[in-house]
């Protein structure tokens, strides 16, 4: 267990986040696989290809992605391992791995939408909610572009912080090396278009496999995070999500979401709008529907003490892994 590497990443994150002239300078973890998955993409999936090949080179894909990952994880975590003692070992690996997670930046893109909305109206609001999700949004009142923001604030919630500190917890760098890898590649090939149902297939189904269990943390740290909070409501939470969870498109985005509608007493998901295709989605939750940028504040209140529940629990594993 890799508890204490963990609680350093989500310190440093939540602390500084990814500065801005580090990207400026160097990039991002996600960038350089990025890369990787782009130069795939254009030499592997090839149109002329049979439905087979295409899909064939996409597991060789995601084999490669895991095997580089892996074989990079470990060779940082051992180089700082002989240079450094234990303590300064783990907190520069800590000061890495942090850079994987997204915790402090989800909330301020989140947050960046209800302002968008306070400060200029619809316009600012489809803007900002534009930078975060993949539906359409010219159309989008002001009831769904807050339910856009605040299904992306559950759904990364989930992807973006609970899944790299579960994987880095279980597995130290490498492991949550690996879990990116693969989430980016679903990002970017796992759709369900003509290019990619082959091609992205393997890396769909494998994002999809890694996530199930921070999916349903995800949920657990929301219900705990709902009885601290006054106006939120812990057993809708749990109602939700036995009810809504199981009928959402995602294997995995129906938890999170389902349990910040009950926490909130609102509707989240439902009938949307992808590339000028109506998708007629459950709703998740029996709230009301109509919401409001006091809304995503109340949904990034929970989201940030949902946060602060999952680091109290990494503190409490890594105290007592020391005391063992």
């Amino acid at each position: 267990m890799f508890a204490s590497l963990a609680l350093v990443a989500v310190a440093i994150e939540a602390a500084v986040g990814y500065p801005e002239p580090l990207y400026r300078a160097i990039g991002h973890p996600v960038t350089w696989i990025g890369r990787l998955i782009a130069w795939a993409d254009d030499v592997w999936n090839s149109p002329t290809a049979s439905f087979e090949q295409r899909r064939g080179m996409g597991v060789v894909l995601l084999l490669v992605l895991l095997g580089a990952s892996i074989a990079a994880g470990v060779f940082v975590a051992d180089l700082l391992e002989d240079i450094f003692d234990d303590l300064f070992a783990t907190l520069f690996c800590g000061l890495l791995a942090s850079s994987l997670l997204a915790q402090r930046s989800l909330a301020a893109h989140v947050g960046d939408v209800a302002s968008g909305l306070d400060e200029h109206g619809l316009a600012g609001g489809r803007n900002m909610v534009s930078r975060i999700v993949g539906r359409d949004t010219e159309a989008l009142d002001e009831a769904g572009i807050c339910r856009a923001a605040i299904e992306s604030l559950a759904e990364n919630f989930s992807d973006g912080v609970v899944a790299p500190l579960f994987w880095l917890v279980v597995a130290g760098l490498p492991g949550a090396l690996a879990y990116k890898a693969v989430n980016t590649a679903d990002s970017m090939v796992g759709h369900k278009s003509d290019r990619y149902r082959a091609f992205g297939w393997a890396s769909a189904r494998f994002d999809d496999l890694v996530n199930l269990p921070a999916s349903r943390l995800a949920a657990l740290w929301l219900i705990v995070a709902a009885s601290l909070l006054p106006g939120c409501s812990p057993a809708n939470a749990m109602a939700a999500v036995r009810r809504d969870s199981r009928h959402h498109r995602s294997p995995n985005a129906g938890w999170p979401e389902a349990a910040m509608a009950g926490a909130l007493g609102i509707r989240l998901a439902g009938p949307r709008v992808y590339g000028g295709v109506t998708v007629d989605d459950r709703w998740m939750g029996d709230g009301r529907a109509e919401l409001t940028a006091s809304d995503i504040r109340a949904a990034l209140q929970l989201y940030r003490t949902a946060c602060g529940v999952q680091i109290g629990v990494i503190a409490l594993l890594a105290a007592i892994i020391v005391l063992m």
